[in-house]
This record gives structure tokens, sequence and C-alpha cells, in this order.
């Protein structure tokens, strides 16, 4: 499960609207909105390094923070979305939404894959095709798991692993009801050729 729930610093932005964001921008900070939480929307501002850094590390709107914000209590935000500049693709606005840790929420989670050398489809030269990195699941706020796990302990060329294969954490669910595929073991176009030579062989 995820850790300790890492600090996002920002500062209150006093004025709102299109002139007080350019303002901030120029003053080397990323405007940003906090609502949800049946509290009234804050008008925030985070400097540009820090965002850029977090986003830059990955797994942004999918990570819960502790958001610090001077003169007002610290309060738990998942990313709901960051604006980005058409041109640059750097980060122009940022929207936070505040939860309750029983509140239960949508997050796509990093999919880890272990045990590869334990794979006889892979020990044969398979292809790990990965079709689903991140799989979008169900989860409580309080307890968002850093990734799931796929085991290839076992598998063989051919195989198609889907969600049903994986063992979740308690309480995380699919948002999907279909059994979808996550991943497959395919032959190397080589392997194929042989596997038709030798049949081709076997029928003369």
């Amino acid at each position: 499960m995820a850790g300790e729930i890492p600090d996002l610093e920002a500062l209150e932005r006093s004025g709102t609207g299109k002139g007080a964001a350019r303002q901030a921008r120029r003053d080397g900070m990323v405007p940003g909105i906090v609502f949800g939480g049946e509290k009234e929307p804050l008008a925030i501002q985070i400097p540009f390094n820090a965002l850029l850094k977090r986003l830059k590390a990955g797994r942004f709107k999918s990570t819960l923070f502790n958001l610090k914000v001077e003169g007002h209590d610290d309060v738990r935000v998942i990313c709901r979305d960051v604006q980005r500049d058409v041109v640059k693709d750097l980060p122009t606005h940022v929207d936070l939404m505040r939860l309750r840790r029983t509140t239960r929420i949508n997050l796509f989670i990093h999919v880890d894959f272990i045990n590869e050398d334990k794979s006889p489809g892979l020990k044969r030269g398979g292809v790990l095709t990965v079709v689903r990195p991140e799989v979008e699941l169900n989860v409580l706020a309080a307890e968002i798991p850093d990734h799931i796990t796929v085991d290839l302990d076992g598998r063989k060329m051919g195989d198609v692993i889907h969600i049903s294969d994986v063992t979740l954490p308690e309480g995380v669910t699919p948002t999907v009801e279909r059994d979808f595929v996550i991943a497959n073991i395919s032959a190397p176009r080589g392997l194929l050729a042989d596997d038709a030579d030798e049949e081709e062989a076997a029928e003369e």
C-alpha cells in the first residue's frame, strides 16, 4: 500500500481570473484551484519548478498529497487536471480535489511485473507485451496502492493475463466489469517461423 503521504506546498492566491493567473505565472508560479470537501474553492499557486519536478516524477494524477497552505489546515488532495501550454507542454493551471479518508475514487494505478526469470515462455524467447501499463481502479483515498503486481512465474508462451488473474489489495476493484487483458506472452516472429517449418516437415 502507499507509504507516507507526500506534502505539496502552495500559497494562497489573492486574486482570481485571467489577470491574476497571468501575474502568478510571471512570478514563477502555477495558478490552481482546490475544490470539494464541502468547503469553498480556494485559489492557490504552486512554485513552477516544484510542480514541474512532481510532474516529471510521474503518477502525479494518481498520487494522494497532503496540501499545505499557510493559514489553512492541511488537507488531503488529489489532482483532477493539469492544463498545459499547447506549444511548450508546460503546466499553466492545476485543479486539486479535497478528499476524506473514506472517499472512494477512480485512479489509474501502475502495473508491476515480477518473476520474469521464472516464466517458461520468456525463457524460450517469448516477448512480454504489456497492453495496460496502468489500470483504472476504484480505491479508498486512505489506502491508495502504489501499484498492482502481476506474477509471471509459470507463464507459458501464448498465455494471456487478464485482470481476474491479478490479486488486488483488499477493497480495490476494477472500474470496468469485463475481464480485460493486461498483458500477454507472445512468440517472436523467428520462433513462429521455426515452428511453422517444423510442422511442414512433419506433414511431409
